[in-house]
C-alpha cells in the first residue's frame, strides 16, 4: 500500500479539514440535517479510505462518529454540546493518527476504545468494555428470530424488485489485512444494493474478530453471478458463494450459513438492525463521487520536492541567461539581440509558470483558525467572532508553511491579552462579542496580512513600567519615550506583559518570534495599538522566496544585493546637505529628517570616499520608519536567485543568503532591516 500512502494522507487532510469546517457549522445549529448529512458522507469516505489502507483504529473511530451522526439524522438521539465536544475530540485524534502515519508510524498506538464507546452510547462512561459485551449478550437470543426476520426482509426486497442474497465470502489464509478486505467487500455490496446484516456484525469485521470467512445479507437488483464476479476481483478474496434467500424458504438461508455463523445469527439481528444506517450513505454520495472523478481528471497532485527541484533548475536558467547577456554585451555581438530577447521571454514565462505552480491560497493556513478561535473561546470563556478576508490571496507554498505558527502566536496574543471578557467589554460600553479580523491582500510584488482586534490594546504606561522593572530601559528614557515607541518594546526578545505563565502565553516568545520569523522570510513586521481600541499587526511578505527582484549596490569593491521589497527609493545626497544631529548624520528628504548610515561601517568593510561631492543613498522603509544607507555605487535592478549559505554561515547577522551574478561572481544578499534593529 506504500505507493498509495501519499495520496491517502493528502485526501485525509482534505477530509479532516472539511469535517472541521462542517462541525463548526453544525455547532451553531445542531439540527441542520443538510450539514449532518454532509458530515456523514465525509466520515464515510474517510472510513473507507482508512479501511482500504488497513488503518483499523482510524476506521473504527470514523465509523463510531458516523453512527452517532446517523442516530442524530434519524432523530433517535439528538446531538448535545457534549456530543459536539466528542466529535471535535475524535477529529483531533484522526489528525493525530494521520500525523503519526506521515511520520512513518501507524494508528495502532492510539487507543480509541473509550472514545468509540462514548460516541455510541447514550450514557458515556470510562468503562468501554461494556460495549464489547453487548454482542455476546445478544447472541443468546432465539435462533428463530433471525430466521423470521430474514424471511420478512427477503419478502420486502422481492416486492421492491430486488434479489435477496446470503453472500458467503472466504479470504485467503495469507491475507494480512482481513478487516480492510472485509470492509472493501461490504462497501462494494453497499454500492450494489442495501445490506440487511452481516455475520459476524460489521463492528466485529472492523476489529478482525473473525477467522477467514463471513456472511453478508444483501438486497440488490443485480444477478448472483454479477455479485460473485464483482467480489472476486477484490484482492485476497479466495471464494464467493451467493445463495438466494427466498421469503417462503427462510430455513434454506439458515442451512446455507456456516455453523459458526448460525450460532451468532440472533446477535447481528439485534446489534445490526439499527446500524444499516451506513447503507443509505452511498446513495446520496454517488453523484458526489462522479463529480470528484470528473474534477480529479483536471488536476494532478505533485510532490512539493519535485516543484522545489524544478524551481532550482529555473533559477540556474536565470543565472545562465544573465551570464550570456553579460558576455554578449561585453563582446558587442548585436546579431544575438533578437535571440537573447526571445530567450528572455521564454525563460521569464517558465519562471512565472513555475512560481504560480508553487502558489497556494492563504486559506491553506486560514482554514484552521475558526477551530482555533472556537477552542480558545471555550478555554478563556470569551465571546469572539472571527472575520476572514482575502482567503483566495496566493503565496508561495514555502511561505505559507512557515507563516502558520507565527499567525497562531498572533491569534493567541489577541485572544489572551487583547480581547476582554464579555462582562468587561459591556462595562466599558463595548459589544459583548469581540471581533478578531484577519485579512490578506496583494500589494505591489508582495502580500500583506493584517491581524486586528477591537480589544484592550497595548497600554504604553504599563509597558514602560514592566520594561523598567526588567531593566530594559531607565526611568529617564521612559519619561521621554512616545507611546508608539513604548508599544514597540513588546517586540523585544523575552518581553511579556502576562502576569503569569499559562498554556497560551507568558513566556515572552510570542511577538518576538513572529517578528523574527517574518524578517527571516524577507518580510516586514509592524505593530500599532491604541488603548481600549485594539491592536493592529501588519505583515508584508514576498510572493516567493526563490527568485526575487533586487537592487545591486557596491560598498567599496564588493557587490551586494538588497531585495526591492525593502527599498523605498534611491537618491543622491550632496555632502553639504548632510548634517549631524545627536552625533548621527542626517539629511532632509522632502522636508522630513532622514537618518543616514554608512553601510561600509556597518559591514566592517571599506567605506565610501569622504571627499566626494555627493553620495548614493538607498532609502529603506522599515515598519513606519525610513532610514538611508550610504553606499559606494548603485549598479541597478536585477533578478537574482537566492542561494542558501549553508549550515555554518546561516546565522550571520544581516546576511540572508547569496546569489551568483551574471559575471560569475557571488554577491551577498543583505537584510537591511536587521541593521536598523541592531542599531536601534
Amino acid at each position: 500500500m506504500s505507493q498509495y500512502l501519499g495520496a491517502f494522507l493528502d485526501e485525509t487532510d482534505d477530509n479532516v479539514q472539511r469535517l472541521d469546517d462542517l462541525l463548526l457549522a453544525l455547532e451553531k445549529n445542531m439540527v441542520d440535517m443538510d450539514v449532518i448529512n454532509e458530515i456523514f458522507r465525509a466520515a464515510h469516505t474517510l472510513k473507507g479510505m482508512a479501511g482500504t489502507m488497513g488503518f483499523t483504529n482510524m476506521m473504527g473511530l470514523t465509523h463510531a462518529m458516523e453512527d452517532r451522526l446517523d442516530a442524530a439524522r434519524k432523530g433517535t438521539r439528538p446531538l448535545t454540546e457534549a456530543d459536539m465536544n466528542r466529535l471535535f475530540q475524535g477529529l483531533d485524534t484522526l489528525q493525530e493518527m494521520a500525523d503519526a502515519i506521515r511520520g512513518g508510524g501507524n494508528d495502532a498506538h492510539i487507543d480509541v476504545s473509550e472514545m468509540v464507546h462514548d460516541l455510541r452510547n447514550e450514557n458515556p462512561s470510562s468503562q468501554p468494555q461494556s460495549d464489547s459485551t453487548a454482542p455476546q449478550a445478544a447472541s443468546n437470543a432465539p435462533q428463530s428470530s433471525a430466521t423470521s426476520q430474514d424471511a420478512q426482509w427477503a419478502k420486502s426486497a422481492n416486492e421492491q424488485g430486488s434479489n435477496a442474497y446470503n453472500v458467503h465470502v472466504t479470504l485467503s489464509q495469507s491475507c494480512l489485512l482481513k478487516a480492510a478486505r472485509a470492509y472493501m467487500v461490504v462497501n462494494r455490496l453497499e454500492e450494489m444494493g442495501e445490506i440487511h446484516r452481516a455475520e459476524p456484525p460489521v463492528e466485529a469485521l472492523e476489529k478482525e474478530e473473525f477467522e477467514f470467512d463471513f456472511h453478508v445479507f444483501v438486497a440488490t437488483p443485480a444477478a448472483a453471478e454479477e455479485v460473485k464476479s464483482t467480489l472476486e476481483k477484490i484482492g485476497d478474496v479466495q471464494n464467493v458463494d451467493v445463495v438466494e434467500v427466498k421469503a417462503d424458504e427462510a430455513p434454506k438461508a439458515e442451512q446455507a450459513a456456516a455453523p459458526q455463523a448460525q450460532e451468532q445469527a440472533a446477535a447481528p439481528v439485534q446489534a445490526q438492525a439499527p446500524a444499516p444506517a451506513s447503507a443509505p450513505a452511498p446513495a446520496p454520495a454517488a453523484p458526489a463521487k462522479k463529480e470528484t472523478v470528473k474534477k480529479s481528471s483536471q488536476t494532478v497532485r505533485v510532490d512539493i520536492g519535485r516543484l522545489d527541484k524544478l524551481m532550482n533548475l529555473v533559477g540556474e536558467l536565470v543565472i545562465s541567461r544573465a551570464r550570456i547577456e553579460r558576455l554578449v554585451q561585453e563582446a558587442r555581438l548585436r546579431q544575438f539581440d533578437d535571440t537573447l530577447s526571445q530567450l528572455g521571454r521564454i525563460s521569464g514565462d517558465i519562471q512565472e509558470l513555475v512560481t504560480k505552480l508553487r502558489m497556494v491560497p492563504v486559506s491553506f493556513t486560514f482554514d484552521r483558525f475558526p477551530r482555533l478561535i472556537r477552542d480558545l473561546c471555550k478555554t478563556l470563556n470569551k465571546n469572539v467572532e472571527l472575520v476572514l478576508e482575502g482567503e483566495d490571496t496566493e503565496l508561495d507554498r514555502t511561505v505559507i508553511d512557515e507563516i502558520g505558527d507565527p499567525m497562531v502566536h498572533l491569534i493567541r496574543n489577541s485572544m489572551d491579552h487583547g480581547i476582554e471578557h464579555p462582562e468587561e467589554r459591556k462595562a466599558i460600553g463595548k459589544p459583548e462579542k469581540g471581533i478578531l479580523k484577519i485579512a490578506a491582500y496583494q500589494e505591489g510584488s508582495g502580500v500583506v496580512i493584517e491581524v486586528s482586534d477591537d480589544g484592550a490594546g497595548i497600554d504604553p504606561d504599563k509597558v514602560k513600567k514592566k520594561a523598567i522593572e526588567r531593566g530594559i530601559i531607565s526611568e529617564d528614557r521612559a519619561a521621554i519615550m512616545s507611546d508608539e515607541e513604548a508599544q514597540q518594546l513588546v517586540l523585544l526578545p523575552g518581553f511579556s506583559m502576562a502576569k503569569q505563565v499559562t498554556d497560551l502565553s507568558g513566556r515572552g516568545v510570542g511577538m518576538d518570534a513572529v517578528k523574527t520569523k517574518v524578517e527571516a522570510l524577507g518580510g516586514q513586521f509592524d505593530l500599532s495599538s491604541k488603548k481600549n481600541e485594539g491592536t493592529h499587526v501588519y505583515i508584508r511578505l514576498p510572493l516567493t522566496l526563490a527568485i526575487v527582484l533586487s537592487l545591486l549596490i557596491k560598498v567599496g569593491k564588493e557587490t551586494y544585493a538588497i531585495s526591492l521589497e525593502n527599498v523605498e527609493e534611491t537618491i543622491m545626497v550632496r555632502r553639504d546637505d548632510i548634517k549631524t544631529v545627536h552625533g548621527e548624520p542626517t539629511t532632509l528628504l522632502r522636508g522630513e529628517v532622514l537618518s543616514l548610515n554608512i553601510l561600509g561601517d556597518i559591514l566592517g568593510s571599506e567605506g565610501v570616499e569622504h571627499d566626494r561631492n555627493e553620495y548614493p543613498v538607498v532609502v529603506v522603509k522599515i515598519g513606519k520608519n525610513k532610514i538611508g544607507f550610504i553606499v559606494s555605487e548603485l549598479i541597478g535592478q536585477q533578478e537574482i536567485v537566492i542561494k542558501s549559505l549553508g549550515r555554518f554561515l546561516a546565522k550571520i547577522d544581516g546576511i540572508t543568503g547569496g546569489t551568483i551574478l551574471g559575471d560569475g561572481n557571488v554577491a551577498l544578499i543583505l537584510d537591511v532591516a536587521s541593521f536598523y534593529s541592531t542599531k536601534g
